[in-house]
């Protein structure tokens, strides 16, 4: 399974230099897995720069693959995971949706690089 944070898909819809890594990972669509704070996150940051339209698009294309709503224990597994590591609660959470799903994380971010099961490529 995929899990995709929201950091690659901002990259991915805005066609950034990164976005061809992330492809494969968000075009699979039967292995993709999108943690619901991933929707919180790139519906606020594209309505505040595109507007509404473009941030409902958007969303309305993440949610092609399998949304995973936040649930109590994934809250509390990413918990563990924020003071284990020193995420932030979203980045535990983003962490946390994927180890429960047994999938590999693909993201840009630089607090993840260094973590088992993530694919990482550096934001350029």
């Amino acid at each position: 399974m995929n899990i995709v944070d929201s950091s690659a898909w901002l990259e991915y819809f805005a066609g950034g230099p990164n976005a061809s890594f992330f492809a494969a990972a968000i075009e699979d669509q039967k292995r993709l897995i999108i943690p619901s704070i991933c929707l919180y996150e790139v519906f606020k940051t594209i309505l505040r720069q595109l507007g509404k339209k473009e941030a409902l698009e958007k969303t309305a294309a993440m949610r092609q693959g399998k949304v995973v709503d936040l649930t109590t224990a994934l809250a509390l597994q990413a918990a563990s995971i924020s003071l284990k590591h020193r995420l932030a609660m979203a980045d535990s959470i983003v962490l946390a949706t994927a180890r429960a799903n047994h999938g590999v994380l693909w993201t840009q971010d630089s607090d993840f690089e260094a973590l088992p099961s993530v694919k990482f490529r550096a934001k350029r």
